[in-house]
């Protein structure tokens, strides 16, 4: 089959930009209003993306309520609402390894798959900001080793847990009185390091086996889960060059996990910024960064490089010394690699990165055309299957790409007219799992 390019629209608040919540016409908490996830669904349907991709914060630390959280709302039941208003769009959700327990997320996953006829996806992460860790009654936040441990075996837990129905286990037989068939469903007993679960799940197999996994993280650890477990993943990548690596790399331990390479598509973040002209474009991002500011970004860029806010000047370099010195970095490996990869390629400063870097994925300021030829060409050269769209201001940022990027890669013949398959799996052109 021809290879098609996947597109996913990430909904984080009222957009990506910080300044999102100040530039659109909207009120400033429609983020917490159904409607304003169904409008949306609606454009992103309307424009044949292939999922909805919602995050998951669990600190109001991370945004220190200088704007809307970008993942307040929990995820699960915002797109158990969108469900019922959509037919095709798939419905991924973010829930983390670090606090939460197997059952509850294989039981909730395969809910929403079956009330969506096959259209679920599970984002798998490891919590790295340590506020969380009180909220959830712990004063300890867990080391980066230790979370991805947890969180290995925490997604063999799940998948187990997934597979304890055979498909043929539900009968359904009115006239013999034969419901299901219990010789076909089993308990996993399983003994960890992490984990203690029984089993078997309380519901059968979904239409496509089972939701799809979807995981978000690009150190050696997060690139080893990558290769073993996940089929879809999430990763920041700031140049061609860096996303070219990363893309051999996960599909090569993909292989050398006895997995088939194709089996496992490759995301790449987007924050397309686009104007009818360039310097419409550059116009709205300046008015988005004047509405904003740098302080809110200076220090969320500080923490995800793993030095302080006074460490940064910014009209000088990244302090690259002091962020390698940092052998006890304790968060996110692939934002702090993405920074640093697209700095020391450019020769950028802390200004001009933060100008560049949006929110820690690859940005383009610029027009449709430029956007889509940036896609193709990551597309065609090895660095991506497709993107994850970060959007600057919802709804209008997300209009703007489906009205005037979409037809464009259309024309290109890299991305299709309609859905084609009836689940998620089918549509991002993913085998059934074993078994089913």
């Amino acid at each position: 089959m021809k290879r098609t390019l996947i597109l996913n629209v990430t909904v984080m608040g009222l957009g990506m930009h910080p300044g999102a919540w100040r530039y659109r016409s909207g009120k400033p908490y429609d983020f917490l209003k159904l409607d304003y996830f169904l409008e949306i669904a609606r454009i992103a349907e309307a424009g044949t993306l292939h999922a909805i991709f919602l995050a998951d914060t669990l600190t109001v630390g991370e945004e220190n309520f200088e704007r809307p959280s970008l993942g307040a709302m929990d995820p699960t039941i915002v797109l158990a609402g969108i469900a019922a208003a959509t037919r095709s769009i798939g419905l991924v959700a973010t829930s983390s390894t670090t606090y939460n327990e197997p059952f509850n997320i294989a039981r909730r996953f395969a809910a929403l798959d079956h009330l969506t006829g096959g259209r679920a996806g599970w984002n798998v992460v490891t919590t790295f900001v340590p506020d969380v860790s009180a909220n959830f009654g712990s004063a300890v936040h867990l080391d980066h080793s230790r979370r991805y441990g947890r969180a290995e075996e925490f997604v063999e837990v799940v998948r187990a847990l997934w597979r304890t129905w055979d498909e043929a286990a539900v009968v359904g037989d009115k006239k013999a009185g034969v419901f299901a068939d219990a010789s076909r469903v089993r308990a996993i007993n399983h003994q960890g390091e992490h984990f203690s679960v029984r089993g078997p799940l309380t519901l059968p197999r979904s239409p496509q086996g089972w939701p799809v996994v979807f995981q978000a993280g690009s150190s050696e650890r997060g690139r080893e889960l990558a290769a073993r477990q996940a089929e879809v993943v999430f990763t920041a990548q700031n140049t061609l060059d860096a996303a070219q690596a990363f893309y051999t790399d996960v599909r090569r331990r993909a292989l050398a996990h006895g997995r088939e390479p194709d089996g496992v598509k490759i995301l790449p973040g987007l924050l397309p910024i686009l104007g009818g002209t360039e310097a419409e474009a550059r116009e709205r991002k300046a008015e988005l960064d004047e509405l904003s500011g740098h302080e809110p970004e200076l220090r969320k860029l500080a923490a995800r490089v793993g030095v302080a806010v006074e460490d940064l000047e910014l009209d000088a370099p990244l302090p690259l010394n002091l962020i390698r010195a940092n052998a006890g970095f304790n968060a996110s490996h692939g934002f702090r690699d993405a920074a640093v990869q697209l700095a020391e390629s450019e020769n950028l400063t802390v200004r001009e990165l933060l100008y560049r870097n949006g929110g820690g994925h690859r940005q383009v300021v610029g027009t449709p055309e430029q956007v889509a030829d940036l896609i193709e060409t990551w597309f065609s050269e090895g660095a991506a299957d497709g993107f994850n769209l970060m959007i600057d201001v919802f709804p209008d940022g997300l209009s703007d790409f489906v009205d005037h990027v979409v037809p464009l890669l259309r024309r290109k013949g890299i991305f299709r007219d309609d859905y084609t398959g009836d689940t998620l799996r089918s549509n991002l052109g993913l085998p059934l799992p074993d078994g089913h």
